[in-house]
């Protein structure tokens, strides 16, 4: 069993280095920057911003449906009959939106240390506790996305006509099955707009996580500025970089709007 895990985990290493669009074969860096600090290898720093590149894509991507499942709820809450989800979600967006993003990681990561290491002292162990930092940044941006998916949602559903349920009702459908068919297209399609702004400023906030030690753009450019002491040109690099992330995200979305609206162009 581990020869086939091994053989596994190294078919996936290849995979990755051969798709790498930095420094794979076919890569941007190794193709048109190899004599330069962006060189892949002992070379230069390709491979490090690479890496950055792809933890920034990969964190807020695995942040974006945690996010959106806590706003759903959220929002959910908010329009609950009962008094106190109502009030615990209004509690929960007014802490996460009035809170300032850095704050909330700092609290996430070193917080959370903190109660875990007191729980597992209760059981008996006495070992250092580390939170992954990753872990601690899909967490700390999460909530904090949550809080403002809930804002748009909740929005949306508002946007919704009471009819739509009625009929639903009316047709003999579950609420669950009415809120599947009827309302959910519906909602992804009002909500949509506002959810791309958030997933921009998801993107710019995967930044922060570069304060607790994530080698994500920022990082990296950051330690290669200070190494060479060129930050012009390698921060620069980090907007190009974070421009390209926003770019391929809007064609993402307006992709996504279109096939949305597909009804809408039908009619």
């Amino acid at each position: 069993m581990s020869g086939i895990m091994a053989a596994l985990s190294s078919a996936v290493s290849w995979l990755g280095a051969t798709l790498d669009p930095w420094c794979g074969p076919i890569g941007i860096f190794r193709l048109l920057a190899g004599n330069t600090l962006l060189a892949c290898g002992d070379a230069g720093w390709g491979d490090e911003i690479g890496y950055g590149f792809l933890i920034t894509a990969s964190l807020a991507i695995a942040t974006l449906p945690v996010g959106l499942a806590l706003g759903f709820c959220v929002a959910l809450g908010k329009q609950s009959s009962e008094k106190s989800l109502r009030l615990s979600s209004d509690i929960y967006t007014t802490i996460f939106r009035g809170l300032p993003e850095l704050l909330t990681l700092f609290i996430v990561y070193y917080g959370l240390q903190i109660v875990v290491q007191q729980v597992l002292a209760g059981v008996g162990y006495s070992g250092p506790v580390e939170i992954n930092a990753f872990f601690a940044g899909i967490v700390a941006l999460g909530v904090v996305f949550s809080a403002y998916c809930s804002e748009v949602l909740q929005s949306a559903f508002k946007a919704i006509p009471r009819g739509q349920y009625e009929a639903g009702d009316a047709l003999g459908f579950s609420r669950g099955k009415t809120m599947r068919l009827i309302v959910l297209p519906q909602l992804f399609r009002i909500a949509l707009p506002g959810l791309g702004n958030l997933w921009m400023a998801l993107l710019k906030d995967t930044a922060l996580v570069s304060v607790i030690g994530l080698p994500d753009i920022l990082r990296q450019t950051g330690v290669a500025a200070r190494v060479t002491k060129q930050a012009f040109e390698f921060f620069g690099l980090a907007c190009i970089l974070f421009l390209l992330l926003a770019a391929a995200s809007s064609v993402v979305f307006s992709a996504l709007e279109r096939w949305a609206r597909r009804s809408e162009v039908a009619r």
